[in-house]
């Protein structure tokens, strides 16, 4: 019997949580989606030799590329991908960000290069994500997209100083002030939650409580790194997280916003620019 490793319940605390309130079918694939990609990314942040990390990734892609049966990991993914229709550009899309990483240097200068890294390491999770679920309407897949750049943006905001031990600079330094430009980044994280709100309504309703708790989470990430009033202390703090306590908040917090998804009226997407950007290297239409 082919097995998942649930990386979920190990790694992805939050997520977890969230995915509490999802059907236990629901839940098993989400798992293996995120068994997988979780699976490339502990090849790319282990602390060996460049050369070796990119060998192993390769070797990864091309048993992906190859349908490998015996890598239980591998055969999981390629049943989801044909239940849920998940093209296999959206995939190759998450290898390109992956792969992205594995230099001496990382270093994001552009608004654009921000917004395609977050769409190829995260935005893809969510895509993916919003198929299982269910989800067609290019809309809210769009908003889906928005939802897994907005996490990847507090992802960066969270990890500012361990993310420069490695060498990786996410932060586009728009000033003097490091942690004014870590208040600008959650700033636009929170403007592509906004942007992914509406598009909830489009999921399943014995799934919906789920994405919204983990967007409610995930969110309150950033607002506790906001509670740092200068660099020293946010360096201080260590990583930042949110606790039992406040997941059980938030989850409380996360009712309102169900029964507000019944009353909201579908609205212009907010993100047609940011959206065109990353279009222009990516060709998104023919991902979702």
């Amino acid at each position: 019997m082919i097995t998942t490793k649930n990386y979920l319940s190990i790694y992805a605390k939050s997520f977890n949580w969230s995915g509490f309130f999802l059907p236990k079918k629901i839940y098993f694939k989400c798992s293996k989606l995120y068994d997988f990609c979780r699976t490339i990314d502990n090849i790319a942040d282990q602390n060996i030799d460049l050369k070796i990390k990119k060998k192993e990734l390769e070797e990864f892609k091309i048993k992906f590329e190859e349908k490998n049966q015996e890598d239980s990991v591998i055969k999981n993914m390629w049943d989801l991908m044909n239940e849920s229709n998940i093209s296999k550009k959206i995939v190759d899309d998450l290898f390109d960000g992956v792969e992205s990483d594995l230099k001496e240097e990382v270093r994001i200068k552009t608004e654009k290069e921000l917004l395609i890294y977050s769409y190829r390491v995260a935005g893809t999770v969510g895509l993916m994500m919003a198929k299982i679920l269910g989800v067609n309407k290019k809309e809210s897949l769009q908003r889906a997209i928005d939802l897994g750049i907005g996490m990847q943006l507090t992802n960066i905001s969270r990890d500012v100083v361990e993310d420069e031990k490695k060498n990786r600079f996410y932060l586009i330094k728009n000033s003097k002030d490091t942690m004014l430009d870590i208040k600008n980044i959650i700033s636009k994280a929170d403007s592509f939650y906004d942007s992914s709100f509406v598009g909830i309504k489009d999921i399943p309703f014995n799934c919906r409580f789920s994405i919204v708790v983990a967007r409610r989470v995930y969110r309150q990430i950033g607002k506790k790194i906001l509670q740092k009033k200068d660099i020293d202390s946010y360096k201080k703090a260590g990583k930042i997280y949110v606790s039992n306590f406040g997941k059980i908040i938030q989850t409380i917090f996360s009712l309102l916003d169900l029964i507000i998804l019944f009353f909201i009226k579908p609205r212009k997407y907010e993100k047609e620019n940011e959206y065109n950007l990353i279009d222009e290297d990516i060709g998104l239409n023919e991902r979702i």
